[in-house]
């Protein structure tokens, strides 16, 4: 795993399984960061939610780093979905037998940085 520059926020264990959110990650990649916001602000999926706090909790890690920054200087540099662990439950079905239901979880890493800054 390269480590990048920027300013980057974590939110782990989140149940909601990686292969839906996703999709919506993609949506919001390398865009900047008030044009982000704006459009998972009307995505009707959980997991625009998520990633929404994830990018917001990046960029105020940004703002409180560097006071000379602005939001409409951020761009979203990098937007990773990793799977969490899964919790494996058990589905009680007819005459006597079970299925094993895997619960997953998602671990949103966003990271954010000035646009014009070559960090690479």
């Amino acid at each position: 795993m390269a480590s990048t520059t920027g300013y980057r926020a974590v939110a782990r264990y989140l149940l909601v399984s990686p292969f839906k959110v996703r999709p919506v990650a993609d949506a919001v990649r390398r865009r900047p960061y008030s044009e982000a916001v704006a459009i998972l602000d009307h995505l009707p999926q959980k997991g625009a939610g998520l990633i929404k706090k994830v990018l917001k909790s990046a960029a105020a890690n940004a703002l409180v780093q560097n006071k000379n920054l602005d939001e409409d200087m951020l761009y979203v540099k990098e937007l990773r979905v990793d799977e969490g662990p899964r919790l494996r439950r058990v589905w009680f079905r007819a005459r006597g037998r079970a299925d094993l239901l895997h619960k997953r979880m998602s671990h949103i890493t966003a990271v954010v940085d000035e646009i014009g800054r070559s960090g690479d």
